[in-house]
């Protein structure tokens, strides 16, 4: 079901400090930023392996990221999953008893769905497939 982790998402506060930060420290490109004004966050990833390294910076203090910075600061917000079949991979998740959303657009071609915060605590969690 699960294949991978697709991707890993850093709350900051100050974007492009945190881009310096990351290529300074960890030798790391941005490859690509973004925003998604429906989610109030700009963003800048990093690929290291197969996985994603993204960057968030709320835009909206009243989104979910930014009430999630400001109770719990910076550093690791959520933890995507890759997977082939997203409905089967919820459903199956689903049957186990934690409660997944809606799927939806993510960055890119990414169609993502958020697990209920069952196992997760403060951190979210998330199945995440690729469009082809």
């Amino acid at each position: 079901m699960l294949h991978s982790i697709h991707h890993v998402n850093f709350l900051v506060r100050n974007l492009d400090t945190a881009v310096a930060r990351w290529r300074k420290i960890l030798d790391l490109d941005c490859e690509i930023r973004e925003s998604l004004p429906g989610r109030g966050v700009d963003t800048a990833r990093f690929r290291v392996g197969v996985t994603w390294l993204v960057l968030v910076q709320p835009t909206n203090p009243d989104s979910v990221p930014g009430r999630h910075l400001e109770e719990h600061g910076e550093g690791v917000f959520l933890l995507s999953f890759g997977v082939d079949d997203l409905d089967a991979a919820a459903a199956a998740i689903d049957a186990r008893g934690a409660t997944c959303g809606a799927e939806r657009s993510g960055l890119d071609s990414w169609r993502v769905v958020d697990v209920g915060a069952a196992i997760g605590g403060s951190t979210a969690i998330q199945l995440t497939r690729v469009k082809p």
